[in-house]
């Protein structure tokens, strides 16, 4: 059976009703039809796979709070955090009820083999367009 996909890129609000919280995340993935809250279809509720690409101001609340939220989704099954500034992905894969995979990844050569999508990437392809040298000026 082939299941459909939805990839929301930065633009689709997230609401998380458990901590009756919004965020916008860089990229969601929806197995099926999207859940929206109320009449409107610019908040979804059901991701099964998050991407935030983390920066010096919000990689504590990505890899924290924002991340407990995220816990509480029913569909959440795999969140990934990419640091702009160097080689370094952290995937975490639910196994079980409460239970998480930690798997990180640091070499341009490493393969970040998503477990919810049939999809890998090298971290040398992933980061292709990215100029490390820009991006530690700030």
């Amino acid at each position: 059976m082939l299941s459909k996909y939805d990839v929301y890129i930065g633009d689709v609000r997230l609401w998380i009703p458990r901590y009756r919280q919004h965020t916008y995340p860089d990229v969601m993935v929806i197995e099926g039809q999207p859940i929206y809250t109320g009449t409107s279809t610019t908040t979804v509720m059901n991701p099964m796979l998050i991407a935030e690409v983390l920066s010096k101001s919000t990689k504590n609340y990505d890899q924290g709070d924002k991340f407990l939220y995220y816990r509480s989704i029913p569909e959440f099954k795999e969140y990934i955090l990419i640091d702009q500034y160097q080689y370094h992905v952290m995937q975490y894969i639910k196994t079980a009820e409460n239970q998480w995979l930690f798997t990180e990844l640091e070499h341009e050569s490493a393969t970040l083999s998503l477990q919810t999508v049939d999809f890998q990437i090298e971290l040398r392809d992933l980061y292709e367009q990215v100029n490390f040298a820009e991006n530690n000026e700030d």
